[in-house]
């Protein structure tokens, strides 16, 4: 006897997953992976937070979504199966790594959850900026040091005038740059163009929160020195300011680990 398909339409939650530390989400999001019938989660997701609160047959599926990789799964595609699997009147988990609202593609999957009337929920998650910050003992404000922060996306297609970069350094706040450690020799000459203190630090913190977290720490003006062909480990954040100055003095958490700890499943 062939079952019968629901009719039933599903809802969907958005979720932010943290930096990499499985212990660093919400309880609102523990007991959601609970709920889920169907999710579908970013390479920056560490799996184990699956593992620990999700269903035993929950269906897990691994949308890729790694910068500069053609061979990931398409934010149409992504659309796709949040909406049939919602359709079909499961409940989805759309699963982020840090928050879902920074440098993420959750306005595309919104405005296709409105077009087909599929109820949802947004649940915040820890960024990376924050995760970083906290884990290197590197506060991104602080008094004496900086008085603002900027989070930013840099990529090969971030093609800022001199006024928009003006206008970024203008304030002498501390700068978080997402999506730049591939290009961060090239990030550091023209910061040099328009940052007056050619001695500003600048630290690239690969796989925050993690075991596998390292931090490397030289100046604009020695960056193109010391990370010379350095290759770092997905994901990694930018900082530049001189709050970093305050890394030595209050570190705690040190990395253990090599590898990655972010390998799709």
């Amino acid at each position: 006897m062939e079952e019968k398909k629901t009719t039933t339409k599903g809802s969907v939650i958005i979720a932010g997953a943290g930096p990499g530390d499985a212990e660093l989400i919400t309880i609102k999001l523990q007991k959601r992976l609970g709920d889920a019938d169907v999710i579908i989660c970013d390479r920056l997701v560490n799996h184990e937070i699956i593992h620990l609160y999700a269903r035993k047959d929950v269906l897990v599926i691994n949308a890729g979504k790694q910068g500069y990789n053609n061979a990931s799964i398409s934010q149409e595609q992504i659309n796709q199966l949040i909406v049939t699997h919602a359709l079909e009147g499961h409940t989805v988990l759309r699963l982020k790594g840090g928050d879902v609202a920074f440098f993420s593609n959750v306005l595309d999957e919104l405005i296709s959850l409105k077009e087909h009337n599929i109820p949802f929920e947004i649940i915040p998650g820890i960024t990376a900026a924050a995760g970083a910050s906290a884990y290197t003992g590197i506060p991104l404000t602080a008094r004496g040091y900086s008085q603002g922060v900027q989070w930013i996306t840099f990529n090969p297609s971030a093609d800022f005038t001199a006024d928009k970069w003006k206008y970024i350094t203008a304030a002498n706040d501390t700068l978080v740059f997402y999506m730049a450690s591939k290009n961060v020799i090239h990030l550091s000459e023209l910061l040099l163009n328009y940052i007056q203190d050619k001695e500003t630090p600048l630290a690239v913190i690969e796989q925050a929160t993690t075991p596998q977290q390292k931090v490397n720490i030289t100046t604009l003006k020695q960056c193109s020195i010391d990370f010379k062909e350095q290759q770092f480990s997905s994901p990694s954040l930018v900082i530049v300011g001189n709050v970093i100055k305050l890394h030595e003095q209050f570190k705690w958490f040190i990395g253990e680990n090599s590898g990655s700890l972010f390998n799709e499943l």
